[in-house]
């Protein structure tokens, strides 16, 4: 049943295309055998079949393979048996295959007795891709190498490799009755107005080297090395590669990629409006700007994640969408529409085999071309593109910049401007602007940078101005300035994304230590381009990944410094999300936390590999990193240090097997100091984590680190009560699955073994006192060190998981769901704890050395932590700290109560 319903679409795919495309009934007329293969046995036999014909010579052959073809993919398309990608694989398959024998025709033709090798033919556009389409034009450039391009002995290398082009075009382009093999179209070439058809390699790397285009870049992200001497192209490809990904991003690059598509629109402006007529290609919402909008995507991010560097637009969008750096939303909305165009545009170049992209303005011929589709008339194909032309549109002109505002320089109209977009202090924002002006700054001394600070002012102005403290924000602004070494690129994206330029004024006004971090690296706004960067976090494990295959594949130095740029890239965009609140503080917590512990896990594997190539490794011996802390409890903050313990597991009295052998104390401990210099030590990359190592046994005067044995006798016998209530939020972090396994079964059976609870009581009162005499809070609101602040809950926490051995989890929320189940405290500390969370987690980002906010940021700091204003926030948290000042009275009293 199934196979005739399949072989009756298929029939009617054959009678629409009868019906409806003149050249698809010639075609069927011509190879009728093709068609009854087709409905007989579906798409993949008639190609088979197609592309097996012989007879007469080269040229004739491939003309009457292609006239064949093009039938039998038209069919399979037509039928819905195979889907776009497929069609269009198979036409640029096609096209490598005829070219290949194309070029080497033509070089066998001149020197029979010679193999054909040093020219090379690199396709770009939509063969380049393998997207070809039904009826088109090959963008190809020809190179070639003249020591080993065969020749004759009288022929200068250049004019041999100019007669095989010219001889390869009209093998492929000559006109019969059969048709032709493709239109080639050679003006991707450099200057192709003045240079020759085939371009000696170095030539063309010299030229793409120095003097190419921005708008080339994005021609050859499509680049492939299709036919003729494919070593020759391929090694052409890897050598220009820089020039086309740049790790830093060249927002004025993809400015002019914009820009091109802009004057395409302006060109084309009879084919922009949607309905009959429209020109399917570069139309507003069209296949260029589906295309375009995936490639600047590739461009800004392609530079430093090769995967990214798909040559297909359906590939690329999947890439994109899987890296998180195009919302699947919208990488599905632009792949659905690229399907839905590129059909409608196979079905207009079906009918008569021209490389037409426009639908008909005619109702007639309009209808013909939907009820070759399968749609009952012209109207309904309309209504069927409409969202996808839409969806392009809206996407690609969010792309585009068409500001084209500037402030004045006549001081008397610059200071009425500032005043009239909000500057209460008009005359320090002038002096200000005055001052960026007089080109004192090394980032605004060249023509470019000024004229891209000039576009980029009035966004940032603006935004400025409507933020708090604007002043405060200029001035932030100026040292950012004042740092960078070339601002152009700086300043044209920021006047080409105005939400970018709210974004950085939120940032100034609020946010000290993201303004410090974005003066000492500007580029930290290369992350911020697109929606991506709000995407939620990778959690540890996915991070981790990440930086193990930096580590694994780059040498150690450069997989060191490529870590901490990828680690402060995403603690910056962590701060952005937290600031600009499209996460609750405490997912951003966990989050810097997951980013810490990825670090340590890849810097760790990192240092040891290369430890290993000197000391060898210890047999049966295992270094695992013990987080504690807020990095073991998983709420570390932007400014929290790591608190960290080294424990390795090793059998008695073995060494490393290495050149220089080590004892396995020596050599833990060596490696540990390694890794602790590997994430404390600033590098030119900047600084990634202060580490604090002293919650080791004895502290600053013990080993590093500590055997599992040393470090459970210590526990058991010398250990204080504050380093057990330490030890409540350990957490191994790196090492084998068993080896971690074995330090957290450890670390429990230590805090379950039987202990006076009195005693535990009585110390934890005296040092929670003896905390408060030495490092007193540091204002009203410090809610961490202050009376009934965290710590105070802490305390608490830890005392009652000592003492009854209940809730023993690093982190605090679950150890509070225990204990609560327990009856041990009321359920509402833990609505208590996450709410001083929250505040601790913005008032590092947002706060002074007081954690006191200026008066500006507090409407922000109430609203980032859940509340209508700051008085409202303030009377919560007051309650909260009194309820939790309660509970650590009750806890430490209940010794006395005993």
């Amino acid at each position: 049943m199934s196979v005739t319903v399949i072989s009756d679409d298929r029939a009617a795919a054959l009678a629409r295309a009868e019906a409806h495309a003149p050249f698809l009934k010639s075609a069927a007329a011509a190879f009728p055998d093709i068609a009854k293969t087709f409905v007989e046995q579906g798409g993949e036999a008639a190609v088979a079949q197609a592309l097996a014909l012989e007879g007469g010579s080269v040229g004739e052959r491939l003309r009457r393979r292609r006239h064949a073809l093009a039938l039998a993919v038209a069919l399979a398309d037509l039928s819905g048996e195979r889907p776009l990608e497929w069609v269009t694989a198979t036409l640029s398959d096609f096209a490598d295959a005829a070219m290949d024998e194309a070029i080497r025709t033509a070089m066998l033709e001149r020197v029979p007795d010679e193999e054909p090798r040093g020219l090379a033919i690199l396709a770009l556009g939509k063969l380049g891709s393998g997207e070809l389409n039904y009826s088109s034009d090959v963008d190809l450039v020809l190179l070639f190498d003249p020591e080993t391009l065969p020749r004759r002995p009288r022929d200068e290398p250049g004019e041999a490799a100019v007669r095989y082009g010219r001889r390869f075009i009209e093998l492929m382009q000559q006109r019969t009755h059969d048709g032709y093999v493709a239109r080639v179209d050679m003006r991707l070439r450099p200057s192709p107005e003045v240079t020759p058809i085939v371009l000696p390699a170095d030539a063309a790397i010299s030229y793409y080297e120095s003097s190419a285009l921005p708008w080339e870049r994005a021609a050859f992200i499509r680049a492939r090395a299709a036919a003729g001497d494919v070593a020759l192209g391929q090694s052409f490809l890897a050598e220009i590669s820089p020039f086309i990904w740049r790790r830093a991003l060249d927002f004025g690059a993809i400015q002019e990629i914009r820009d091109i598509s802009l004057r395409i629109r302006d060109h084309y402006a009879q084919g922009q409006a949607f309905g009959p007529g429209y020109d399917l290609k570069r139309g507003r919402g069209g296949i260029r700007e589906a295309e375009f909008f995936t490639q600047v995507q590739q461009l800004i991010h392609g530079g430093r994640e090769p995967a990214l560097r798909a040559p297909a637009t359906l590939d690329a969008l999947d890439e994109l969408a899987s890296a998180g750096r195009l919302e699947p939303g919208v990488a599905k909305a632009i792949g659905d529409a690229y399907r839905a165009l590129r059909t409608a545009e196979h079905r207009i170049q079906m009918i008569d085999d021209r490389q037409e992209h426009r639908l008909p303005s005619d109702a007639q011929a309009l209808d013909e071309v939907a009820r070759l589709d399968g749609y009952r008339n012209g109207a309904e194909l309309i209504e069927a593109l409409a969202p996808h032309v839409e969806a392009v549109g809206t996407q690609f002109d969010g792309l585009v910049s068409e500001r084209e505002e500037r402030l004045s320089n006549d001081p008397d109209i610059l200071r009425a401007e500032l005043g009239a977009m909000g500057f209460i202090d008009v005359e320090e924002a002038c002096r200000r602007v005055g001052d960026w002006r007089s080109g004192r700054a090394r980032s605004l001394r060249s023509p470019p940078a000024r004229a891209a600070f000039e576009e980029m002012l009035p966004t940032l102005m603006r935004a400025v101005a409507a933020g708090p403290e604007p002043i405060r924000a200029l001035n932030r602004f100026s040292d950012i300035v004042d740092k960078l070494s070339s601002g152009v690129n700086l300043y044209r994206l920021l006047a080409a994304r105005p939400p970018l330029a709210d974004l950085v004024a939120l940032i100034l006004a609020h946010a000290p230590p993201l303004a410090e971090q974005l003066g000492r690296r500007p580029t930290l706004l290369d992350g911020l381009i697109d929606e991506s960067s709000f995407a939620p976090p990778p959690d540890a494990v996915a991070l981790a990944e990440r930086f193990l295959k930096v580590v694994r594949d780059e040498p150690f130095d450069l997989a060191l410094d490529h870590i901490r740029r990828m680690v402060g890239e995403r603690r910056f965009a962590l701060g952005v999300q937290l600031l600009a609140a499209h996460r609750d503080p405490i997912v951003i917590a966990e989050g810097y936390s997951d980013l810490a512990e990825a670090a340590i896990v890849a810097l760790a594997e990192g240092v040891e590999s290369e430890f290993a190539r000197t000391h060898g490794k210890v047999a049966g011996g295992e270094l695992v990193v013990l987080g504690l802390g807020r990095l073991g409890g998983r709420a570390l903050t932007h400014a929290s240090d790591l608190d960290l313990i080294y424990l390795f597991d090793a059998p008695p009295g073995v060494q490393s097997d290495g050149a220089k052998s080590l004892p396995a104390t020596d050599y833990f401990n060596r490696l540990a100091s390694r890794i602790n210099a590997a994430l404390a030590t600033p590098t030119a990359a900047g600084p990634l984590y202060d580490v604090d190592t002293r919650l080791r046994p004895q502290g600053a005067q013990g080993m590093l680190a500590v055997s599992l044995e040393a470090f459970e006798a210590y526990q058991r016998t010398e250990a204080w009560t504050w380093e057990h209530m330490a030890l409540c939020r350990a957490r191994p972090l790196t090492g084998s699955d068993s080896a971690r396994t074995k330090v957290r079964d450890l670390v429990r059976a230590i805090l379950q073994t039987a202990t006076d609870p009195a005693k535990i009581l009585a110390d934890a009162a005296s040092m929670r006192d003896e905390m408060a005499r030495h490092k007193p809070p540091a204002g009203p609101l410090d809610i961490k060190l202050g009376p009934g602040g965290l710590v105070d809950l802490e305390f608490a926490v830890h005392t009652l998981q000592l003492t009854h051995r209940i809730g023993l989890d690093p982190r605090l929320e679950v150890a509070l769901e225990a204990l609560v189940d327990a009856g041990l405290i009321d359920d509402g500390a833990d609505p208590d704890l996450r709410l001083l969370s929250r505040m601790l987690v913005v008032l590092r980002l947002v706060g002074s050395k007081g954690m006191e906010p200026a008066e500006q940021s507090q409407a922000l700091v109430a609203s980032l932590c859940g509340h209508e204003d700051w008085s409202s926030l303030l009377a919560a948290v007051d309650a909260a700290r009194q309820r939790i000042a309660s509970r650590w009275a009750k806890v430490k009293g209940a010794n006395d109560v005993g």
